[in-house]
């Protein structure tokens, strides 16, 4: 029980690091979409949209890194300094933690002797995790590395917004835009897919909103760079 238990902890939590690769990937295609259709409406430079979609992909990709190693880095701070705080009280109070295990697992469901057996027993066997995983809500064993997470956050960024780059860059003037919405459209639909079905989510409404949203987008600056491209002629 307690292996399966570890093993759909573990897919849990690879699913949850597979769904935040998809919605960096998600991201890196919309605001990199966003910027090339928008300089594309005020230029046909393909040196000019090269520069601003690059641009947009490496401020992009570093701004989404370091943010996501702040955040995991103040979530592992406040994890480790929470063990540490339960490691004390367990040298210090072994007694009444064990009393406080015991009422968690009651609250859970157990009767108040099978929750004194369970609780002596998880704690003669490692006290400082069974109480980060029942009185906590954390696992020692999967506390997130913030390099991992940015790393992770700036490899799926990139990726995502390869492809309006390469969309906008590659095909003749004439079809740039028309390539460029027709695949990040399509990219979108896949991401949004993905998204719903890795979430748990109504797949029709997250496709529609992440393709809504997404194509909005591109109209919008899409006009604006076409306002800035007239005013500036």
């Amino acid at each position: 029980m307690e292996d399966s238990e570890r093993g759909g902890g573990s897919l849990s939590s690879r699913l949850n690091w597979l769904r935040a690769g998809v919605l960096g990937a998600n991201d890196g295609i919309v605001s990199t979409a966003g910027l090339v259709v928008g300089v594309a409406g005020a230029t046909s430079s393909a040196d000019a949209l090269l520069t601003a979609g690059l641009a947009g992909l490496l401020a992009g990709s570093l701004s989404m890194a370091s943010g996501e190693y702040v955040s995991v880095s103040s979530q592992r701070d406040s994890e480790q300094a929470a063990l540490a705080f339960e490691e004390r009280e367990l040298a210090e109070r072994p007694v009444a933690e064990l009393a406080e295990l015991t009422g968690l697992l009651e609250d859970r469901g157990l009767t108040p002797a099978v929750a004194r057996e369970v609780a002596e027993q998880l704690t003669a066997r490692d006290a400082l995790t069974a109480h980060a995983r029942v009185e906590l809500g954390i696992d020692p064993e999967q506390i997130v590395n913030p390099w991992h997470a940015a790393w992770a956050s700036f490899i799926a960024f990139t990726v995502g917004a390869l492809l309006p780059l390469l969309a906008i860059v590659l095909p003749p003037a004439g079809l740039r835009v028309p390539v460029t919405v027709s695949a990040v459209l399509c990219a979108l639909l896949l991401t949004g897919w993905t998204g719903a079905r890795l979430g748990g989510a109504p797949v029709p409404r997250s496709v529609l909103r992440n393709v809504l949203g997404g194509g909005l987008a591109m109209a919008v600056t899409y006009l604006a760079g076409l306002l800035l491209g007239a005013a500036g002629a």
